[in-house]
């Protein structure tokens, strides 16, 4: 199991206590989603702990279901839930204070997020859906993907609400939110609730600080051994040419 889908294992046993934060992490999930639209919500996902949850919030969140969903014990990188009941999205929608039919472009109503751990719920769902993060043993990057710009752009600024300053960036379709610091990444996913994961982050960046120290003595050991045994040969030539 990567990194990434450890990270998101982890963050799919946090304790959900309260509806509100349940209507939040489904907003961020949706926003980051394949397909929200009045005619389909699709999610696609490759983390199973995540393709079992999403339901589960949904039926909290909205008293809706999906219509298709992955079979229990399903694994795979293409998990696939699906939503075409006209009535059950524009439910979702207006959850979000939004109406289906009047929706042109979306974006993150702060409405839905007035309190602190609502947003931490949300920027959850968001990395849960449209998130990835690499091994912190090889480099560390972690970002968001949207296809929608408006969405990124007030996602930066949420973020920024939270003490956060994310890189922007587009790829293709996808507009990014993202990280290239170790304390950064660890931040976020703390404030996430992967806790492990982020303490995971941290002594990657404590390893690789005592290998480069490391490092930098044995350089430096070389280079003085190597000046030593260059004065020695110059004084040696010197004695033999007095010989």
């Amino acid at each position: 199991m990567s990194f990434s889908s450890e990270a998101k294992a982890e963050l799919c046993r946090v304790n959900r206590r309260k509806k509100c934060c349940a209507v939040a992490e489904c907003y961020g999930a949706l926003l980051y989603c394949n397909s929200f639209t009045p005619r389909e919500i699709r999610v696609m996902t490759g983390s199973a702990d995540f393709a079992a949850l999403l339901p589960r919030l949904f039926r909290r969140a909205f008293g809706v279901g999906f219509d298709r969903v992955p079979e229990p014990g399903a694994a795979g990188t293409r998990l696939t839930l699906l939503m075409t009941d006209r009535e059950k999205i524009a439910q979702v929608f207006r959850a979000f204070g939004m109406e289906p039919d009047d929706t042109l472009s979306l974006h993150i109503n702060l409405g839905v997020l007035e309190n602190d751990c609502c947003k931490a719920s949300f920027v959850r769902g968001a990395f849960l859906a449209g998130g990835s993060i690499t091994d912190p043993a090889k480099r560390y990057h972690l970002e968001l993907a949207t296809n929608h710009a408006a969405v990124s752009r007030e996602m930066s600024a949420l973020l920024g609400e939270l003490g956060f300053e994310p890189g922007q960036a587009r790829r293709g379709a996808s507009h990014l939110n993202y990280f290239k610091q170790s304390e950064a990444i660890a931040d976020f996913l703390t404030t996430a609730g992967a806790d492990v994961a982020a303490l995971e982050i941290m002594s990657a960046r404590v390893e690789k600080d005592m290998r480069n120290e490391i490092n930098r003595k044995v350089n430096c050991d070389t280079a003085n051994a190597d000046k030593t045994v260059a004065a020695a040969q110059e004084q040696l030539s010197a004695i033999r040419a007095l010989e």
